[in-house]
């Protein structure tokens, strides 16, 4: 199916009694018709993730996501790999670098090549129906987007949604000055575990009513209610080989 798939939500299990342990928010009920879903997660083909298929696979199942953004540092194919594997629905997204921080395009059918500006990046996103999202718009550990250069996207119109929960972010403050920000400059919110290793995924995510496309998806996420807390342990060790990935 083609990238940012939005077909009808799949039966999705409930979350596991080890899944709630760790994440013990997934064990609250979901309103019917509303959907779990992490903004912002990683793959193997990050370069900086070892998770492979097989484990985001099983990840979900143990967490009861119902949609997956897979945002990938500088690729989407990860993304439009596993769009037809997992048991939930997977939006194609991409975190890319640009030369003042990075920006998070989601819905996307082509890469956004890195290094470029804020504005190309963001324009290049817009230009393909994508959405362009800020993750952890003021965590100096992160890569974040530089205030003067978010600032600049967001008087231009150039922002639909700031990360407002991150749960690598460990100082709360942070992500309560996102959450400040996206408030005072009218920005929808957004959250996501930024998961590296599977066990992180369900830490964090939005609940909002379900959703048909980018343009649905930004009216519903009005409404959602951002969830999670920070949550950044370790990959227990195993021997293991990670299959090779090529950027793209």
């Amino acid at each position: 199916m083609a990238p940012g798939r939005t077909d009808t939500l799949s039966q999705v299990p409930r979350p596991s009694d080890a899944a709630v342990a760790r994440h013990p928010h997934l064990g609250a009920p979901l309103e019917p018709g509303w959907v779990r879903v992490d903004l912002h997660s990683h793959t193997m083909w990050s370069g900086d993730s070892t998770t492979t298929p097989d484990e985001v696979e099983q990840a979900v199942i143990e967490c009861g996501l119902d949609v997956l953004c897979i945002t990938d540092h500088n690729a989407i194919k990860g993304a439009v790999e596993l769009a037809d594997r997992l048991p939930c629905r997977v939006v194609v997204g991409e975190e890319l670098r640009t030369h003042a921080g990075e920006i998070i395009g989601l819905f996307l059918t082509e890469r956004v090549p890195f290094g470029v500006s804020p504005r190309e990046a963001a324009s290049l996103i817009r230009a393909q129906g994508g959405v362009v999202y800020v993750p952890h718009p003021f965590d100096p550990m992160r890569r974040n987007l530089a205030e003067p250069a978010l600032d600049a996207l967001v008087a231009e119109g150039l922002v639909d949604a700031i990360e407002v929960v991150n749960a690598k972010t460990s100082l709360a403050s942070l992500n309560r000055r996102a959450a400040e920000y996206a408030a005072d400059h009218g920005l929808l919110a957004g959250a996501g575990s930024d998961a590296h290793v599977p066990l992180a995924l369900g830490s964090a995510y939005v609940e909002m009513p379900d959703f048909d496309g980018p343009d649905d998806f930004l009216t519903k996420l009005r409404m959602a209610r951002t969830v999670g807390h920070h949550w950044d342990e370790p990959r227990p060790w195993s021997a293991r080989v990670v299959p090779g990935t090529t950027t793209g």
